[in-house]
């Protein structure tokens, strides 16, 4: 076994959620080596047709992850591995944060072609889409933003993948519209933290109220604003705790674990749902090693 790869109960973890083998060709064969393959390509960010010879053809490797990424087996996979953790009480909810990165894109992530997005049930083929692609222009060049929700042991809840000169402020609600954990007791999955802790970017507080989310940000300059200016109308002051805001720190530490992996850090894949499946399997390598 290398360094990286899956050890015995971190494959026994994964089995029951892996596509079944026994179909025509075993095309599912060699679930724990192939995966081996994959994260040795995440943690490196050395190109698929790269990697040793000890986890199978290159192209196998490829297509098992491309596969994966298109028809969500990595985003059950990450749920499964959330519900197990939640049952066995290894996730913090007292605080959840919000928070962003930019990726650089490499010259090879450009240059996708442009379809439009393919209908869910409709088109069940490999390969359906978001409308977009991903890299987007801005100061430092072709980048993509990696928004996330992480909890209070740094490891990430949800995540969203969009272009890099899209704000923060509007992917609140999409990244916490993400959080779903699932109860292996039965009833509905949990959606909500105790507490939420965010910087300017992330102070949508009508939002906030409306789910009944306790939360710390900071009030923007042009809020402040409006509000004094409306007067008696415009409402109190949000209380804002200097204590408990110091906790963001636990979603840049979440950050930096997953730009360990190199094929994180800088976005070598040139569709989107594929550096969206990338992510998602860093994101599960943190949950399956504490």
């Amino acid at each position: 076994m290398g360094r990286g790869d899956l050890t015995h109960a971190e494959s026994a973890r994964l089995k029951p959620d892996l596509p079944k083998s026994g179909q025509r060709g075993g095309r599912w064969a060699g679930h724990r080596r192939v995966i081996d393959g994959i994260l040795y390509r995440l943690r490196t960010g050395v190109p698929w047709r790269d990697p040793a010879a000890r986890f199978g053809p290159w192209k196998t490797v490829y297509e098992r992850h491309r596969r994966s990424s298109a028809d969500g087996t990595w985003d059950r996979i990450f749920a499964a591995v959330l519900a197990d953790a939640d049952a066995e009480d290894r996730i913090d909810w007292s605080m959840v944060s919000v928070d962003s990165t930019s990726c650089r894109s490499h010259q090879h992530a450009a240059g996708a072609r442009r379809k439009p997005p393919r209908v869910p049930g409709k088109d069940a083929r490999p390969g359906s889409t978001a409308p977009d692609e991903g890299p987007g222009r801005s100061r430092g060049g072709l980048t993509c933003k990696i928004h996330l929700a992480g909890e209070g042991g740094r490891r990430p809840l949800a995540l969203l993948i969009t272009p890099g000169q899209w704000g923060d402020a509007p992917q609140l609600i999409p990244v916490m519209g993400r959080i779903r954990v699932a109860r292996l007791g039965g009833g509905h999955p949990r959606t909500r933290p105790d507490h939420l802790d965010g910087d300017k970017a992330y102070s949508s507080r009508r939002y906030l109220r409306w789910r009944q989310i306790k939360h710390t940000t900071p009030e923007p300059k042009n809020q402040r604003a409006n509000r004094q200016r409306r007067g008696n109308k415009g409402g109190r002051p949000a209380g804002f705790d200097k204590t408990t805001y110091r906790r963001r720190s636990e979603v840049e530490r979440t950050i930096n674990a997953l730009k360990k992996s190199r094929a994180v850090a800088t976005r070598f894949d040139k569709r989107g749902y594929i550096f969206h499946g990338t992510v998602t399997v860093a994101s599960i390598r943190l949950w399956l090693r504490p």
